[in-house]
């Protein structure tokens, strides 16, 4: 995905078409003096309609088009005619996607498979003709409704990416490097933070044909369940993750210190992410040699303490130990 048509956010203003109106209307036929009452009811106006696609992976496509009005319903005819329905809009939209009333900001549902449809404002009902308001006190109404105005309202989309595996780390932490080498993703990849400005996915091959989805989210640092860095712009996208990859250099003064850094950034934009599965992968470790390398594993073994958490051990530019990573990745996945 290029930088430049990555969006994740959109604020539109809906507006769903009116409703026809009834018609009203006397049959006529010769040698039919007083016909009765045959005029039918307006149509419906068109919807404004989310459905999932698979085909998207960004919401660029909606991101200059602020008003998304559908069409008004047809009147009744007569002979018990009902007019045509207004056409509805259908916007696609990735799989992960929610939608909030920009108003309150709730959240009235998300879009989670393929194909999946929802209305987001609905359409005027038609109004009835007079042939619906025929009775046995009243044979020749001679009225009928008009129909119901359409909506117009303001919606926010959102998209929180699906992936297996979130990478989670400080920036220049080595997840881009990660990402472009298990996976034919090709992220911007420099030596300085803020390389990754919008999220990356990438489909990482495993063994006998299989594959799991991993998503590269722009470095988070210290603060940035606050706003600070790129904020919590990008944090919603770990909520969707099934598996937290923490990603930490192997060169960082304090590994430990960097990890619980991490975890409590997490924890203070939602406790809930605590619950996911994670492993604490130590990156760029072709810097050390095998001396060094056995002293770290000490040195770590002493200080970390989380003994639910696997520690792995990597170097994307070597790509030493990429597959004992790509194993205890699936095996977590799918446990």
């Amino acid at each position: 995905m290029a930088e430049s048509n990555f969006i994740d956010y959109v604020k539109i203003c809906c507006r769903s078409g009116k409703g026809g109106a009834g018609f009203v209307h006397f049959h006529r036929e010769k040698f039919v003096d007083k016909g009765g009452p045959d005029g039918g009811d307006g149509g419906r106006g068109g919807h404004i309609i989310v459905k999932g696609s698979r085909n998207v992976w960004t919401l660029i496509h909606l991101k200059y088009r602020k008003h998304v009005i559908a069409d008004g319903g047809g009147k009744g005819e007569k002979k018990l005619s009902s007019g045509s329905n207004g056409e509805d809009i259908i916007l696609e939209v990735p799989i992960g996607t929610i939608i909030k009333d920009a108003e309150s900001g709730e959240v009235e549902f998300e879009i989670t498979e393929e194909g999946q449809e929802k209305i987001i404002v609905p359409g005027g009902r038609g109004g009835k003709g007079n042939a619906f308001f025929k009775s046995s006190t009243n044979q020749s109404p001679r009225n009928a409704q008009p129909g119901e105005p359409g909506k117009s309202e303001w919606k926010i989309l959102e998209l929180k990416l699906l992936a297996d595996v979130g990478l989670v780390g400080f920036p220049n932490a080595g997840k881009s490097s990660l990402l472009s080498v298990v996976s034919a993703a090709k992220p911007k990849i420099a030596n300085y933070p803020f390389t990754t400005l919008v999220p990356n996915l990438g489909i990482v091959r495993y063994r006998n044909h299989q594959s799991f989805v991993m998503a590269d989210i722009p470095g988070i640092i210290e603060g940035a369940h606050e706003g600070k860095g790129l904020g919590v712009r990008f944090l919603r996208h770990i909520e969707r993750n099934s598996v937290l990859l923490f990603l930490v250099p192997c060169d960082t003064k304090e590994v430990v210190k960097e990890y619980k850094i991490l975890v409590n950034e997490l924890k203070l934009y939602n406790p809930e992410l605590l619950k996911k599965e994670r492993i604490l992968a130590i990156s760029k470790c072709d810097l050390m040699d095998e001396e060094l390398m056995q002293e770290f594993k000490k040195d770590m073994n002493k200080k970390f303490k989380e003994k639910k958490v696997p520690v792995i051990y990597f170097s994307s530019h070597t790509q030493m130990g990429l597959m004992e990573l790509k194993d205890l990745l699936w095996k977590t996945i799918n446990t």
